[in-house]
């Protein structure tokens, strides 16, 4: 079936089933899910999810970080893909590209109850660091004591950038305007995306554009609210490249 993701499944092996799971390093608990597959109430994505993330959220003085990540974003304004929503806006001769349930209303619900702080995401070919927000319109234009989750698309690792539309006619993908949800981005250079979670309340995000080693293009000082955990604070730091793929020390 065309990109069903064979080949990279044959040669990582990834915890759990593969396609969803979890873990926790530091004081970040890590949840993974799949764009690709449903994630509405009735699904077995969907209540994994809502029993994974209930049960971190029991443990937050151990893992006062939740941070969920997956392939697809549903905050995006890169007009060559625009937010998921369960459907592709592209197809394969001969073969019927699937919708998938719950993307990304049921979803969001979710990420929104469980409070999970950061959403990571590739497939766009570009970078995009979005405000708080909730339900696209519910945008709050801070990042000090926040209490609703940040989406960072790092899709600029190394393949084509998606600066021009599909259809080749020279308009930039970002158009008409910036949404108001979304708080930067960049279309026309490579990079990759670090995040430093320094304590329980406080984490650092960079973006270094390719070359840059010592200072980054973006750099930004989160802070959440309190009433989270309190006991975890084990410095941790991560890596972030196109499409999901993630290194940490």
């Amino acid at each position: 079936a065309f990109e069903n993701g064979t080949i990279y499944s044959k040669r990582f092996i990834m915890p759990g089933n593969e396609h969803y799971y979890s873990f926790g390093v530091g004081m970040v608990h890590f949840v993974s899910v799949s764009t690709d597959e449903d994630i509405d109430p009735s699904s077995t994505q969907g209540v994994w999810l809502d029993r994974t993330l209930a049960k971190i959220n029991k443990q937050r003085n151990l893992w006062p970080w939740v941070v969920v990540f997956q392939h697809r974003p549903i905050y995006n304004s890169n007009t060559n893909h625009g937010n998921w929503s369960g459907s592709n806006n592209y197809t394969q001769e001969g073969y019927e590209m699937p919708a998938y349930k719950g993307w990304p209303d049921d979803y969001e619900a979710l990420i929104l109850k469980h409070k999970v702080d950061l959403v990571l995401s590739g497939h766009v070919h570009h970078y995009e660091r979005t405000w708080p927000v909730k339900n696209r319109d519910e945008v709050t234009k801070s990042y000090e004591n926040v209490t609703l989750p940040i989406h960072i698309t790092c899709g600029h690792g190394g393949k084509g950038l998606y600066a021009v539309v599909w259809d080749s006619d020279g308009r930039n993908t970002y158009r008409p305007h910036q949404p108001a949800f979304s708080a930067a981005r960049d279309n026309m250079n490579w990079g990759h995306c670090e995040l430093d979670f320094i304590d329980e309340r406080t984490v650092r995000h960079t973006m270094f554009r390719m070359g840059e080693s010592e200072v980054p293009t973006e750099d930004v000082l989160i802070t959440k609210a309190a009433g989270g955990g309190g006991a975890a604070k084990v410095g941790f730091s991560l890596g972030l490249l196109m499409g999901c793929f993630i290194f940490w020390s």
